[in-house]
């Protein structure tokens, strides 16, 4: 019998309320929660489609050891699993001492189990090398509101957005990053049109459709805009001075500072006009209120800190914070990196927003949990960490929940110290990732749906996150595994003592830690389980005996700071670590896709949220590959001082020439080459510790692979994935991927320079199931030519292409009509080269809308026809359910002939 469970989005920060179908053992449907103030019902694709991932393929069901280097894994029970765990942790302590031991661990994590770990780490084990990915996401951002505003507390709510006279969005593309709050954000433009939005980006994206100005600036140039703009509000008299003095500290350092931020000066160093500088000052100065929206371009930075406090900067210089539609508000990238902060579970912090390096703190934290002392000695950030594991000094690393051998930078070097670690703890729901690889311990973790806890979302909004149906098999929540493992720890490395750990619920522990925060600046309290339950999500802080929860910060203009005031910071503009020069005449920009979410060990198991984008490409401006005389889907190699990635390339005229573009997505599994990744440079930011993963000097050089390869296997997606994809290791390049929709099958693109044996080849139709039955077959030994496709039922179900692959486009087709064409007998039993139809089959229709399955080309054919947005909306319903597909069809729709359109 169906049942409903309200729970939480697993993917963005935004934190969505999801209605979750389902029968007690499997999710089968997915609806925005209506009651959930966050989304108020909306949902974006991939929320729409978390039904529809996880495959029990790509589970993790099982823990899986392996007892020595070289050996594979072998099935184990929990005990066994445990035991050696807590075995090999507690000999490397006692050796090496507990900084030789390591946690890496993730903003996806609930609260509950942050928690957890962060008491694992620092109580009983004595160490502070315990961070999160959630420093390669959010940290800057830390550093800028603890410094500025004295607690990393963002002040604004989701409300202010839709009520603001002027929003500056910068470094985010909240249309694919942020879509439900951009749909808020598109309603409320379009209620108020006077709204005025400012997009700051060095790419046109699908967020800059809905701006009244987009400043394309050069990338890393940020701190001088801003300092630029602040420049203009002072010589225009723009500034809040009554503010300033009222609540503030440090403003004439700033002044001087920013008075050589000239316009003429300003505009050379980020690339626009004065005319546009000038604008964008008047629109934030001249603003009844003023909030600031941003993401990764500016957190994603060996500036990060820098331009987080020259942002922040802006409001207190115009009194433009604590009040409704007004504020520098971050938005968060993962769906509880915020959880992870208010825990401590970055290795410079310590639970209630303490810091591990403040002598009272650490003294307060000690108490409250029963022992003598916590660690002193500085923990590891991510990017330290890794090097640490690398060099040997850590020995034994637990991951929980992330996966770094596909979202680190400097990919190489990651890869080196995993493999060089003796011993790794994978603790994950996927056993697909990247890093799954050198696991040493394999440990199966509950997904989305299958545990309970809370997390805490961009707003400072707490949500209880509720299990709908059972981990598969074996696979156990994560708060359990942790708080198991620490007791069996605990006998070797305190025995006789009290148990540190004495948790059997997520409920207790967030009782226990609930009470770490009394009287700080995030306040929960007054939360509980059941609160939560009764008055739905809550805005910290909720202390003891509230009644509701808090909207908007620092109304009253005082500040958690020494004295009470925010704090001015007066810092220069830096050009980023890498330039552009001769060698590396590119800067590469990193980003995300509409329908993907992080190293995709979720949304990759999902075949039709590859319709978008199906496979890994680098774009260009079409000036720049005229100039290195490319063409749209040429292969390249870019390359960068750490590595080199072979893939595609297109044109995009969002782009500036100089730039290059790749969504962050892409890893080893599904793009050979170690991914994106591999080019990223691993500079960080000297106080948030944050890599700059969005500024790498590359170069592009065309390619020639002559041999190509093609296949298409529908059924067993996972099973077939999981044997296919080793035997592409030594291509120069690999695709795999998904594909479809109601037949999911997976999609591969290949190419080397020479054929390889007839034995591969001969593997690989045994794996594609075209070894026998009904295949129709062709062969030319002496062109390395061979064709295959089985045709089951009157449509094909498989494609092998090896040699040639012009038909790969019209193949696929034929595959996704669910039909055999009457002319593919005669093409594959013939030496041709070009397919029936070719002349239409060159251009793939992409999935416009996923939510609806609408293609580009029926859009394209409904403007043709004479149809508006609305018209479209109507007759194909594109656009009508998450709206992400809006701004694209917006573009089609103004590129299309005046005629077409009249």
């Amino acid at each position: 019998m169906s049942q409903i469970t309200a729970s939480t989005c697993c993917y963005c920060g935004v934190g969505c309320g999801v209605l979750l179908e389902h029968d007690g053992e499997q999710i089968l449907g997915v609806q925005g929660d209506p009651n959930h103030p966050a989304n108020l019902g909306k949902l974006c694709s991939k929320g729409a489609s978390l039904h529809l991932t996880g495959d029990l393929d790509a589970r993790g069901l099982y823990p899986e050891l392996r007892l020595g280097k070289g050996l594979a894994r072998t099935r184990t029970d929990w005990d066994s699993a445990l035991d050696h765990a807590a075995n090999v942790f507690a000999e490397t302590i006692r050796e090496h001492g507990p900084d030789s031991v390591a946690f890496y661990i993730s903003g996806q994590l609930l609260t509950e189990d942050y928690y957890a770990f962060n008491k694992l780490a620092r109580a009983l084990v004595g160490t502070n090398n315990i961070d999160s990915n959630s420093r390669l996401c959010m940290s800057s951002a830390v550093v800028g509101y603890k410094r500025s505003l004295g607690a990393d507390a963002p002040p604004c709510n989701y409300e202010d957005i839709e009520q603001s006279d002027c929003l500056l969005i910068i470094g985010s593309n909240m249309a694919y990053a942020h879509p439900v709050l951009f749909r808020r954000l598109e309603e409320a433009k379009a209620r108020r049109p006077e709204m005025q939005i400012i997009v700051v980006d060095p790419r046109r994206t699908d967020t800059c459709e809905l701006a009244d100005l987009h400043l394309a600036i050069l990338p890393g140039t940020d701190v001088a805009l801003l300092h630029g703009i602040l420049h203009i509000l002072l010589w225009e008299g723009l500034i809040d001075r009554r503010y300033i003095d009222a609540h503030t500290e440090g403003f004439d350092a700033l002044k001087t500072l920013v008075h050589g931020y000239n316009p003429q000066m300003v505009s050379e160093l980020c690339g626009i006009s004065q005319d546009s500088l000038l604008q964008c000052a008047m629109l934030i100065g001249r603003a009844p209120s003023f909030l600031s929206l941003w993401c990764m371009g500016l957190n994603q930075s060996s500036s990060g800190s820098a331009k987080n406090s020259a942002l922040i900067n802006l409001h207190l210089a115009t009194g433009q914070i604590g009040r409704p539609g007004a504020g520098p508000f971050s938005l968060t990238g993962q769906p509880n990196a915020m959880g992870g902060r208010e825990t401590g579970s970055l290795s410079n912090l310590l639970p209630g927003h303490r810091d591990a390096g403040n002598a009272e703190h650490r003294a307060e934290v000690a108490q409250y949990w029963g022992i003598d002392s916590l660690p002193e000695s500085p923990g590891l950030t991510a990017i330290e960490l890794f090097e640490a594991v690398r060099e040997g000094k850590v020995k034994a690393l637990w991951i929980a929940c992330t996966n770094p051998a596909q979202s680190l930078p400097d990919q190489n070097k990651v890869h080196e110290a995993l493999a060089a670690c003796p011993f790794v703890v994978v603790q994950e729901a996927f056993f697909t990732t990247e890093t799954c690889h050198y696991a040493d311990l394999l440990l199966p973790a509950a997904s989305w749906g299958e545990k309970e806890g809370t997390v805490t979302n961009s707003e400072r909004r707490v949500s209880h996150v509720r299990r709908a149906v059972p981990a598969p098999v074996e696979a156990r929540p994560d708060w359990a595994i942790t708080t198991d493992f620490a007791r069996r720890l605990e006998h070797l490395l305190r025995p006789g003592l009290p148990s540190l750990f004495t948790f059997d619920s997520p409920q207790e522990l967030f009782e226990e830690y609930k009470h770490l925060t009394a009287q700080r600046d995030l306040d929960l309290s007054g939360l509980s389980y059941a609160v939560l339950d009764n008055q739905g999500p809550q805005q910290w802080p909720y202390p003891a005996g509230a009644t509701s929860g808090t909207p908007r910060l620092y109304g009253d203009g005082r500040f958690p700071t020494a004295n009470g005031r925010a704090q001015f910071q007066a810092e220069p503009y830096r050009a980023a670590k890498e330039k552009r020069e001769t060698r590396y005449s590119l800067t590469l920009n990193t980003g995300r896709l509409r329908d993907h979410w992080h190293g995709m060990s979720r949304t990759g198991t999902a075949a039709r949220l590859f319709g978008h984008v199906p496979e890994a490409v680098l774009s260009l401006h079409p000036d720049e590959l005229r100039r290195r005389r490319l063409q749209a889907g040429d292969l390249i190699k870019v390359r960068s001082r750490r590595g080199s990635l072979i893939l595609p390339v297109q044109a995009d005229e969002g782009i500036r020439p100089g730039q290059a573009y790749l969504p962050m997505h892409w890893g080893d599994r599904f793009l050979k080459g170690l991914g994106t990744n591999v080019l990223t440079q691993p500079a960080f930011d000297p106080l948030s510790k944050q890599p700059e993963l969005k500024h790498a000097g590359v170069e592009v050089d065309k390619v020639e692979l002559p041999w190509t390869f093609f296949a298409l296997v529908e059924g067993n997606v996972q099973q077939r994935f999981q044997a296919l994809r080793p035997l592409f290791d030594d291509f120069a390049y690999a695709s795999l991927t998904l594909t479809g929709r109601e037949r999911p099958a997976l999609l591969i693109n290949a190419a080397c320079a020479v054929a390889p044996e007839p034995e591969w080849l001969a593997q690989i139709d045994r794996l594609l199931g075209l070894n026998q039955g009904p295949v129709l077959a062709y062969d030319d030994p002496r062109r390395a030519v061979g064709k295959r496709v089985r045709i089951e039922d009157g449509r094909i179900t498989a494609i092998r292409l090896a040699g040639e692959t012009v038909a790969r486009d019209w193949l696929k087709g034929l595959w996704e009509a669910g039909s055999a064409d009457a002319d593919l007998r005669r093409w594959l039993l013939a030496p041709l080269t070009t397919p029936p139809g070719a002349a239409s089959s060159t251009t793939r229709s992409k999935t416009l809308c996923n939510c609806l399955n609408v293609s580009e080309g029926a859009v394209c054919a409904g403007i043709a026809r004479g149809l508006d947005l609305d018209g479209l909306k109507q007759e194909l319903r594109c656009g009508t359910s998450c709206g992400s597909c809006v701004p694209e069809i917006k573009r089609l729709l103004a590129q299309a002939p005046a005629a077409i359109q009249a």
